[in-house]
């Protein structure tokens, strides 16, 4: 059972959510704008379904509310920030234009970050560099979903964005399974023997998820392999945890003993594309090479050829007007956060 909530309903109490706990009210709006971004683009397993989760890192002392977000190592088109054990929904922000800053200048731009949390969908960052007639890049090292987004601009076609977690599936899609009862599919998951399991808990008893492709016969190596790229740029490049020591997202589950490195690690990028050629010359190829993927024939009359972006941007507009949909579980929640917070939550 779902019920429908509009965007400014969501986003004043968001943002209250956030100036509650303590973040001023530019990093509550910065916050709020990020994180809802996913329930507006349809990846409800990374939107306000996680703001409950937040505000328990917060209460474990393991979010910083007012960080000094700083640069802590640069060169002309590099840099390494620190977070100061902020949300990563405001240090991500923060890092991303600091990559659109170098790339205004040097051409690129390259940004790692150390001491940060969960930064919502990479797309959201990585679609900063858009409008800025450049490409966007964003990976976070976050409990082995290891994501990574590339934007890429376009002229009057809607834009390319691939917004992907490295393994078959991000945990928030078992979150969403886990509050509608359901079983995981074959090759998402798997039991603390290594052995697949269709139980959407188990990564509470000892599983892990499984790298994009499942299984080597159908490229489990190659998920595997660009997982560990995100990891190393994300975190071993930043000075952040990095493999088994990653800060684990539930504020319940007990940090790793012995970490090499300062919180979660991101990494971003943004590249001019007239630092390679005119922009307007790239942005034409780019159209006709995306409406050509368009116009595709598909096996299916009745369905579309899409390019990744083209789901999400469909849903956003959907929901921009009819609402956005929320499921009981994440409406009881919600409604319990703000009862202990004295923050009224919409009936929707």
């Amino acid at each position: 059972m779902e019920k429908l909530y509009s965007y400014a309903s969501l986003s004043a109490f968001t943002r209250a959510v956030f100036e509650k706990i303590g973040c001023t009210a530019e990093h509550a709006e910065t916050a709020t704008n990020a994180l809802l971004s996913a329930d507006l683009r349809g990846i409800d397993s990374h939107g306000i379904a996680r703001l409950v989760g937040y505000v328990r890192l917060w209460e474990a002392k393991r979010v910083n509310a007012t960080p000094d977000i700083r640069i802590i190592h640069e060169s002309p088109s590099t840099a390494t920030v620190d977070g100061d054990s902020g949300l990563g929904l405001v240090v991500a922000p923060f890092a991303m234009q600091v990559a659109i800053n170098k790339a205004r200048v040097a051409g690129t731009g390259w940004v790692a970050v150390q001491n940060s949390n969960h930064f919502g969908i990479a797309a959201y960052h990585a679609m900063k560099a858009l409008d800025e007639d450049m490409i966007g890049i964003a990976n976070e090292r976050l409990l082995g979903t290891n994501p990574i987004c590339v934007a890429i601009p376009s002229g009057t076609e809607p834009p390319f964005v691939a917004d992907m977690a490295t393994t078959t599936a991000a945990n928030g899609k078992l979150e969403i399974l886990q509050r509608k009862n359901l079983e995981a599919p074959s090759g998402w998951i798997q039991d603390k023997e290594g052995q697949t399991t269709h139980d959407a808990h188990a990564l509470k008893t000892g599983g892990a998820l499984l790298p994009l492709g499942s299984d080597r016969d159908h490229g489990s190596h190659k998920g595997y392999a660009l997982g560990s790229i995100v990891d190393i740029f994300s975190a071993v490049l930043s000075g952040a945890n990095y493999g088994p020591w990653v800060p684990p997202f539930p504020a319940y589950v007990p940090m790793p003993d012995n970490q090499p490195g300062k919180g979660i690690g991101h990494f971003f990028g943004a590249m001019r594309i007239d630092a390679f050629r005119p922009a307007d010359d790239f942005k034409q190829n780019m159209d006709q090479w995306l409406r050509r993927f368009r116009e595709a024939k598909p096996i299916d009359p009745h369905e579309k050829v899409l390019v990744p972006g083209d789901p999400e941007r469909s849903v956003e507009g959907e929901r921009l007007g009819r609402g956005i949909p929320l499921l009981q579980p994440v409406v009881d929640d919600l409604t319990t956060l703000g009862h202990k917070l004295d923050i009224f939550f919409p009936k929707g």
